[in-house]
């Protein structure tokens, strides 16, 4: 091992969390602050808590509430317009095929 490469190591780096959690570890640097820990996320502690990030959950759901009010009544259009896509060819076909025929 090549001497005076390698980053210095504390044994005893502290780590401190948003919630206040704080725990010691091995790293590079002494101190070492982290948003979420295993303490205080969701998947650990069985919480469901959704972090809003500038109003995104809330246009999500604004649109999937839309998205189901609103899906039978296009759903059914659709299908309408499908209904009257498939008379229109059928119509065609036998006028094309009666022509043919005379």
């Amino acid at each position: 091992m090549k001497e005076k490469i390698h980053p210095t190591w504390y044994p005893e780096a502290k780590v401190i969390c948003a919630c206040g959690n704080t725990w010691t570890v091995g790293a590079t640097v002494e101190m070492i602050r982290t948003d979420v820990c295993s303490n205080c996320h969701p998947f650990f502690t069985g919480q469901s808590r959704i972090v809003d990030t500038e109003g995104q959950v809330d246009r999500f759901y604004k649109r999937l509430d839309r998205a189901v009010t609103t899906g039978s009544e296009s759903h059914g259009k659709r299908a309408q317009r499908r209904k009257l896509r498939q008379a229109i060819v059928e119509i065609v076909d036998e006028e094309t095929s009666a022509e043919t025929k005379a």
